[in-house]
């Protein structure tokens, strides 16, 4: 008589640390960007959100390395990106000028904590709008501006400013309309390139290795030109192509049709 065949027990339900660890990392430091912006050491707080922009592209690289992707790990990175590109960047903005229109008036003042906000729930609204057309929307491209770049343009920002030694009570307009337009275009439908189509292979052309090189070199001397300069080029290309596009479908519609062809 066969014994029958002995079914291993249900493997109870768990996690997977490493990539769940990269994600933690970065929710800590956008935490850390919180608790400077109150102290008042904003440059750090500004340079924590960068780092936390860092270890959000690692982790879902290193859970896709390791095979070790999961629901939750979805979910906690999306809770993680509104805490470290979403409250973050808002109350270090808020805390260094928007809280400084408040000597212009309670009216004023109240449109400073109030664009604050805005800018963090529309956060909220672009990552819960990207998990919700993550499998029907074209990824070579973001719809709205992606929540790091937003926080990118707002902390490099104020990470100039601070390094020219400029108090965010003297440039508090400005950084209204930097944080209102983050917040607007992280809603639009704008596209953006999200850069996952890049070539998967790893063979560079020659001339790629000192642009790399460069690079670094400006990062070491000044890494808040560099990035303040590459996150407004980002952000300023999706309106660009989106008016080209427009254009050429616009002069394509204008065009007289040729007999027998089909109009796009």
């Amino acid at each position: 008589m066969s014994e029958a065949p002995v079914t291993p027990p249900p493997r109870h339900p768990g996690i997977y640390l490493l990539p769940n660890l990269f994600t933690t990392a970065a929710m800590l430091a956008g935490y850390f960007a919180i608790i400077s912006a109150f102290s008042g050491r904003y440059t750090e707080g500004a340079i924590a959100v960068f780092v936390a922009g860092l270890l959000d592209g690692l982790d879902g690289r290193v859970a896709r390395l390791t095979n070790t992707q999961s629901d939750f790990g979805v979910q906690y990175d999306s809770l993680s990106d509104l805490v470290s590109f979403g409250l973050a960047p808002s109350l270090v903005m808020y805390s260094w000028a928007l809280a400084e229109l408040k000597v212009y008036g309670p009216l004023v003042g109240k449109i400073g904590w109030a664009a604050a906000f805005v800018y963090a729930a529309c956060a909220a609204m672009r990552l819960a709008r990207f998990n919700t057309q993550v499998a029907v929307i074209d990824k070579r491209y973001f719809q709205g501006l992606a929540s790091p770049a937003a926080a990118g343009l707002m902390m490099s920002f104020v990470w100039t400013m601070e390094h020219h030694d400029i108090a965010g009570a003297d440039v508090a307009f400005v950084a209204l309309g930097v944080t209102l337009v983050a917040a607007i275009l992280m809603v639009s439908r704008i596209r953006y390139w999200s850069f996952k189509s890049m070539p998967a292979s790893d063979r560079v052309p020659f001339v790629a290795a000192p642009i790399a090189m460069g690079i670094i070199v400006l990062l070491a001397i000044h890494p808040q030109y560099l990035l303040l300069t590459v996150v407004a080029v980002y952000v300023l290309s999706g309106p660009l192509v989106t008016l080209f596009g427009l254009r050429r479908r616009r002069e394509a519609k204008q065009r007289p049709r040729e007999p027998g062809v089909p109009r796009d």
